[in-house]
């Protein structure tokens, strides 16, 4: 009896697994056709050449300053940059202004400072030690003046944000050294390239643009480049296309300023592992040559 009551029960249970799974396969195949077209709907990115791409990369200083001031003149209008200090721009493997470029950059700003010796804030000109300062005072403020939007802050976003290469280039991010970094810089450039007109039948709320590189095509910020909207004056193409570029590759030396000291010392690390290497191996060899 117990046996037959094990057996009966087991029975059942496999019958409610096959019938959840069977649900489960209907539920999910009606979801893949809209899955699909999302994601066709949904192009992705070209990828850009990068100076800085791969264990040989480096920053393009000139590019650099280039993207500093389409940030400055530009960007910084909405969105701040926390994390970068005035004597950052002045080191190596940055934009390498020199030293008295960064000073008085720093001292075109105004700094709020205090309390002083009566309690009370006052404004200094910026120093090198000082953080560039942010367009509005605090989030709500900013909130406040793009009707609840908060525009996010810049020092990061080239790592924060990405999208997936597909098959079969994911296979190649999976390995160590061969992992694609530029993810996020492609991204914004696409971002900023991205502006169109909606397409027939696509209806946007006020103050909402199209963007083709956006999830969900709408994005709340209006095109902010435009050909000959900023003048560089080392004689590079002032087009959106290289205004988005230039300004991408400042992002991402802001959210990874370290990046070339950090190749160079790895490939200081291959190359003496690499001789490390050689001697053990013919130390080896000499050890057991005599003993045998």
């Amino acid at each position: 009896m117990r046996d037959a009551r094990g057996n009966s029960t087991m029975i059942v249970s496999m019958i409610r697994r096959s019938a959840f799974g069977l649900s489960m396969s209907l539920v999910l195949g009606a979801s893949l056709p809209a899955l699909a077209s999302d994601a066709h709907s949904q192009p992705k990115p070209p990828l850009q050449q990068w100076s800085f791409a791969g264990a040989f990369g480096r920053y393009d200083a000139a590019q650099l300053k280039r993207g500093f001031k389409v940030y400055k003149e530009v960007c910084s209008s909405c969105h701040s940059i926390h994390r970068l200090a005035f004597r950052n721009l002045a080191e190596k493997g940055g934009p390498e202004f020199s030293e008295a470029e960064a000073k008085a950059l720093a001292e075109s700003y105004k700094i709020k400072d205090g309390p002083n010796d009566t309690g009370e804030y006052f404004e200094r000109p910026g120093r090198l030690s000082d953080h560039l300062p942010p367009p509005f005072p605090n989030e709500q403020a900013a909130r406040a003046a793009f009707s609840g939007a908060y525009p996010p802050d810049m020092s990061v976003l080239a790592k924060a944000r990405g999208f997936s290469r597909g098959f079969p280039q994911f296979l190649a991010d999976a390995l160590p050294g061969f992992s694609y970094q530029e993810h996020g810089v492609d991204y914004i450039v696409a971002l900023l390239n991205g502006y169109e007109d909606a397409p027939g039948g696509v209806e946007l709320p006020a103050g909402q643009y199209y963007n083709a590189y956006m999830p969900g095509h709408r994005i709340g910020m209006p095109p902010p480049l435009s050909d000959g909207a900023v003048t560089y004056d080392d004689g590079a193409p002032q087009t959106l296309d290289q205004y988005s570029k230039d300004v991408s590759a400042f992002l991402m030396w802001t959210a990874e300023p370290h990046l070339d000291a950090r190749k160079e010392i790895g490939l200081r690390v291959v190359l003496f592992l690499i001789v490390l290497s050689t001697l053990v191996y013919f130390t080896k060899r000499k050890i057991w040559e005599k003993a045998h």
